[in-house]
């Protein structure tokens, strides 16, 4: 399946979109999508919370049943592939040709090929466009779209996803976005453990961790790391529930592994990455913010 352009599925003009998933992230998402896409949008949550806020926006919520049935574009925002698996268990039976589902999700590889080859063998499109950046940049609509998909379905929901995101890639056929997606957090997972190790290396001589990173972002050791996890999390031990994670971190985390293993890597990095943020999990800080695990590295 590794680079094949499945091209059977054409899409339908989008006159309604169906949004599952109105987490930290599918929230402001949905709500940018309403504002500036001037199209019908239908939204489904297990919370009433979000819904109720989306409203003021012309958001509308319904049952899964009804986005399948009703909607031109469908855009999944869930926590992990067994959820999107779950989801798409419910809908694809109601799924007909040229209709299209995005998952903005970040999904394993090969579960997002199988997915892709699956719907196009029915006629529906598909693509993966899994999201990078902050929460705040998703407040904002300056995310980070990588997407995964043929040339016909990157060209039809591209507007789309920039409703969303100020920087939209196609990264290439089906699963090509879940294959940038997933590395770009392996390697912000292993910058915010170097930063941990610069903080803890510094603190014990002399150097306030305030001082190293303010000076390192001034020369070749800066980075989004420094600026964002370093700087707004590690010095001020802020460290949030409801944000990205560890337990989320360990997700996107193996399925890197996963692609490693069966390209018969061997990614020591990523290995001993995995192994601080399962202490990080196991000493309580499985829910908050994934650069807690300062706290195993530097214990004050």
């Amino acid at each position: 399946m590794t680079g094949m352009q499945i091209e059977n599925a054409t899409p339908r003009p989008i006159a309604a979109i169906g949004f599952v998933g109105l987490g930290v992230m599918g929230e402001p998402m949905c709500g940018h999508l309403a504002r500036r896409s001037g199209l019908k949008i239908m939204a489904h949550d297990l919370r009433n919370e979000p819904l109720e806020r989306l409203a003021a926006d012309g958001v509308r919520g319904a049952s899964l049943a009804d986005i399948a049935d009703g909607c031109d574009l469908i855009l999944l925002s869930l926590p992990d592939g067994r959820a999107v698996s779950a989801v798409l268990s419910e809908i694809e039976p109601r799924l007909r040709p040229g209709q299209v589902v995005v998952d903005t999700s970040t999904s394993p590889v090969a579960m997002t090929r199988e997915i892709g080859a699956r719907l196009a063998a029915k006629g529906i499109a598909f693509a993966d466009a899994p999201i990078a950046r902050t929460r705040d940049a998703a407040a904002r609509g300056e995310l980070s779209i990588m997407v995964g998909a043929t040339d016909v379905v990157f060209a039809h929901v591209r507007g789309v996803l920039e409703t969303m995101g100020t920087d939209v890639t196609h990264c290439g056929p089906v699963g090509s976005g879940q294959v940038v997606k997933i590395l770009n957090n392996m390697l912000l997972f292993q910058n915010v453990c170097a930063l941990a190790e610069a903080i803890a290396v510094a603190r014990r001589n002399g150097v306030a961790p305030e001082m190293l990173l303010a000076t390192v972002a001034k020369g070749s050791g800066d980075s989004f790391a420094l600026r964002n996890h370093g700087m707004k999390a590690m010095l001020p031990k802020n460290f949030p529930l409801r944000a990205f994670s560890t337990r989320y971190a360990m997700k996107d985390l193996s399925y890197a592994l996963e692609m490693a293993r069966t390209a018969g890597l061997d990614l020591e990095g990523a290995q001993l990455t995995m192994r601080r943020l399962q202490a990080s999990e196991a000493a309580g800080h499985g829910d908050e913010y994934f650069p807690t695990l300062l706290h195993l590295i530097d214990p004050a």
